[in-house]
């Protein structure tokens, strides 16, 4: 039976990292899993389990985050699911909070938000500049521009009813969003646009910082995130 939900993870050398978070997230009676791998070296998703309804797609050559959000968006959109959860490849989020993305949806909201912020979020193992840039830098630019308080901007852990990209305002496809750009364009347009948006509170807990924690390089991948309230904000791009 077709199902009405899917879960999108895009992973570049995660390593036993995307094989725990294939693990976790094994609910195979509410969704699907699709993976986006990014021209990966590193052998960790070359033997999937043959049981796992768990699709991957691999690009040859790396093409970057937003381009991978992208090909999971065409994907669910050509295989007819109704929303997309999205989740980290380096083990941060918890399947449990999974339910709270779908309450949400199914009780009318366009796009969840996960917060490691509100109430009855966690968070762990954060450096600091990081817990710095998160909680207060982002959201603060971000709820300034977009005209909406919110409280985790960053967190790659959300959902999306899929209804939404029917909307011609919204485009993906622009060469600027191919890196870190395309989840923020996206949040910050469903805002701007009257969608019905809301966070819930989740867990996003950091792995050790010996198998890494980010591929987000220090000043161009900041600058990638943030620009998208600018160019946005200011009227440069649509």
């Amino acid at each position: 039976m077709m199902k009405k939900y899917l879960v999108g993870i895009c992973a570049y050398n995660e390593g036993d990292k995307i094989r725990r978070v294939m693990q976790k997230f094994c609910d195979d009676t509410v969704y699907d899993l699709v993976i986006v791998d990014d021209a990966s070296t590193d052998g960790a998703l070359q033997n999937i389990p043959a049981d796992r309804p768990i699709t991957i797609i691999r690009n040859e050559i790396q093409k970057g985050a937003g381009y991978g959000v992208r090909k999971i968006f065409e994907y669910a959109r050509a295989k007819g699911y109704d929303a997309l959860f999205f989740v980290s490849g380096n083990d941060k989020d918890d399947p449990a909070d999974i339910v709270k993305l779908k309450d949400a949806i199914e009780r009318g909201y366009d796009l969840v938000q996960g917060s490691r912020y509100l109430p009855g979020g966690q968070h762990g193992h954060m450096p600091l500049y990081r817990r710095v840039a998160t909680q207060f830098m982002h959201p603060l630019l971000f709820s300034f521009f977009s005209g909406k308080k919110i409280t985790d901007s960053t967190n790659g852990f959300r959902a999306v009813r899929l209804s939404l990209l029917d909307d011609t305002r919204i485009n993906l496809n622009q060469d600027w969003l191919n890196e870190y750009e395309l989840e923020p364009y996206l949040f910050f347009k469903a805002i701007r646009l009257g969608f019905k948006v809301t966070e819930v509170p989740v867990t996003k807990i950091y792995p050790l910082k010996i198998e890494g924690y980010t591929k987000m390089k220090p000043f161009s991948g900041w600058w990638s995130i943030l620009r998208p309230l600018f160019y946005l904000g200011f009227g440069f791009k649509k």
